[in-house]
């Protein structure tokens, strides 16, 4: 299989502050990757050298087959599906829902003079519906609810059928319902042999799919284990990651961590 991102080494710096810390990862196109970590681990920072919106410091970040800083990002980024808190920001909100999924063919956010083939309106129907959100193509994008604008988020992210895809934290601000619909639609594109190799980054275990292959573990900037999910998202390297003593449980493949509770003192 061929690597779809290639870290090696990789350094983020701002100032004096460290945002990663010598980051080596290797992905490949048939993978489905979470990214865990607490507030401050460099998450986001390593999803943005992944869609070539940052350089790293030091250290080589291979994308696509180009690396970074001897490429032209802007023939790269439209290669690479992207959802992110940030690019929902600048999401007209008077836009409506099919016109939000079919600019990312041209890679802008609200409509203007730009025109789209048949084949392009199709696409984005179709996508829409996949991800269960075809009821909404008429809607303006203001009107939606948390859930059903991550739903749309993730069908623009499909448009220009990417090689890769990264998905920053989808299930924040959701309630559990909302949470759950959107885990089964990832579970879904994940298991799907054509969909692209994907990351998703998140604080919780209980966001992770079922068909997610591959954990990534984050701290402080640095790896602290990246491999297969079974073998990576444990007791051990969960509570090393957030620096407490966690119980982890597992059940229809899915995950669900606490915090392990204090030993009662004997004689009390």
């Amino acid at each position: 299989m061929a690597a779809v991102l290639e870290l090696a080494g990789v350094t983020v710096r701002r100032g004096r502050s460290l945002l990663l810390d010598d980051v080596s990862w290797l992905v490949e196109e048939d993978e489905r990757w979470v990214v865990l970590g607490p507030n401050g681990a460099g998450k986001t920072t390593l999803l943005q050298v992944a869609a070539a919106q940052l350089h790293p410091t030091s250290g080589v970040a291979g994308i696509l087959g180009e690396v970074l800083g001897t490429t032209d990002v802007f023939d790269l980024r439209p290669r690479i599906g992207l959802t992110s808190a940030a690019l929902a920001d600048r999401i007209p909100r008077t836009e409506h829902v099919r016109d939000v999924v079919v600019s990312a063919s041209y890679g802008v956010l609200g409509r203007w003079r730009e025109e789209y083939a048949d084949l392009d309106h199709d696409r984005a129907a179709a996508l829409l519906a996949e991800v269960g959100a075809a009821h909404l193509a008429d809607r303006t994008f203001g009107t939606l609810s948390e859930g059903e604008r991550k739903r749309v988020q993730i069908a623009r992210a499909l448009m220009t059928d990417p090689e890769l895809l990264l998905l920053d934290e989808p299930a924040a601000g959701l309630d559990l319902g909302g949470r759950e619909d959107l885990v089964a639609t990832l579970s879904e594109l994940a298991l799907d042999p054509d969909s692209p190799a994907t990351v998703l980054v998140s604080h919780h275990v209980e966001e992770i799919p079922p068909g997610f292959t591959h954990a990534l573990l984050l701290r402080e900037g640095r790896v602290v284990d990246a491999g297969p999910v079974e073998d990576v998202v444990t007791e051990q390297t969960l509570s090393e990651t957030f620096g407490m003593p966690l119980l982890l449980s597992r059940a229809d493949d899915r995950f669900a961590a606490r915090r392990r509770p204090a030993r009662p003192v004997l004689g009390h």
